[in-house]
């Protein structure tokens, strides 16, 4: 699978055949062209309960790179995936697609990456490459239907027959599904960008929104203080729709306009009736959508980029038809996307806040993130796994 190959050592970096590297390898210098073995986390069945699991990952391909991971961030989706939410999961699985460390080796044919390069991996690891669509730099939507996600997905060239993810200490990866990671922004911080980011920043910039806007942001998480800061970056008036009081000082921190504390009864929401330009829901669970679309303005936009349980929303139609409010949804963005973002988060200042853990405690974590305790994303240092 594999043909010539740079490899990152302790003791040198080299070039060599196949036959040179099977033959001749040198202690501490890991075999590129067999499978990778690997370490990492994974549940095992849909109580979403994570253990430690080796496991072993594809040889690094001629387009592809071998990734020593550093940190991976945790983001809702790992829950709702590994408790089978959103359908059902073949085990056992490795979750994660906020994803950065450093090149070990690269394939023959891959010029994008050298061995030593800062990277990052999110959402996706495949595609065909060559439909419009993923020529355009939208690999999401490719029209083959040929997307293949960063765990969990069906893949023939894999050992364990499902792409694994990122709460691992490796990972193998096509060039071209990996993004650089700028000097000027740490690993821990810039894990985030590669799912949260990118999710809030493609529908935040389709929106083209005017300097001065109104801008509501549903939903304080791992997702929501991302759109905030990059929605405030880009100078909108941002209002800020949380159900956690505890939140309200950390998020007037951040430059928004007004943070509104929702309450049970959506009461308080009813001053802001026909007032926001643009809003995106980050809410990743069942809600009151109703409450949240009666605050734009007609002719508003309403984006959804919340995954909730079994991914299904009710709507009133009779509602739409009188809020007269544009209503989508929105699903990550292409990698040409995703490098603007994490280069514009980098030159901007727009840091994620986290806190950083042990493989060990990931459990724990998860269960603070479903119980809204996260603040705002845990990191897992792959040093621990």
């Amino acid at each position: 699978m594999a043909g010539a190959a740079v490899v990152a050592s302790p003791l040198n970096t080299f070039s060599a055949t196949n036959s040179e590297i099977i033959g001749e390898v040198e202690e501490g210098i890991l075999d590129v062209t067999k499978n990778i073995k690997t370490k990492g986390y994974a549940a095992t069945d849909e109580s979403g309960e994570l253990s430690p699991w080796e496991f072993e990952r594809r040889p690094v391909g001629d387009d592809d790179i071998l990734i020593d991971i550093n940190f991976a961030s945790i983001c809702h989706s790992d829950i709702h995936q590994e408790k089978g939410h959103w359908g059902e999961q073949e085990y056992p699985q490795v979750p994660g697609h906020e994803i950065v460390g450093v090149v070990a080796a690269v394939g023959k044919n891959v010029t994008k990456f050298k061995v030593g390069d800062r990277v990052g991996v999110g959402c996706m690891v495949d595609s065909c490459m060559e439909c419009s669509t993923c020529k355009a730099g939208e690999e999401q939507f490719c029209e083959r239907g040929q997307t293949k996600f960063t765990y969990g997905a069906p893949s023939k060239a894999e050992p364990t027959g499902i792409t694994q993810g990122g709460y691992s200490d490796k990972l193998v990866v096509r060039d071209h599904f990996a993004v650089h990671i700028p000097d000027n922004i740490s690993f821990e911080e810039a894990a985030p960008l590669l799912c949260a980011g990118i999710t809030t920043y493609s529908p935040l910039m389709r929106a083209q929104f005017k300097v001065g806007d109104k801008v509501g942001v549903a939903g304080i998480g791992g997702l929501g203080h991302l759109a905030v800061r990059i929605a405030v970056s880009k100078g909108a008036k941002v209002y800020a729709f949380t159900t956690s009081e505890d939140k309200v000082e950390d998020i007037k921190s951040w430059g928004v306009e007004e943070v509104i504390v929702v309450d049970d009864e959506f009461k308080n929401m009813q001053a802001y009736n026909k007032t926001l330009d643009y809003m995106i829901s980050t809410i990743p669970y069942q809600f009151n959508v109703a409450a949240y679309v009666m605050c734009l303005k007609p002719g508003g936009t309403f984006t959804f980029v919340g995954m909730p349980e079994k991914s299904e929303i009710t709507l009133n139609n009779l509602m739409l038809a009188f809020a007269c409010v544009n209503f989508n949804s929105s699903l990550i963005g292409g990698i040409p996307e995703t490098q603007e973002v994490v280069n514009y988060c980098a030159d901007n200042g727009i840091k994620p806040s986290i806190e950083i853990i042990n493989a060990e405690e990931i459990n724990e974590a998860w269960d603070k993130v479903v119980n809204k305790k996260a603040r705002y994303r845990y990191v897992i240092d792959a040093a621990t796994f």
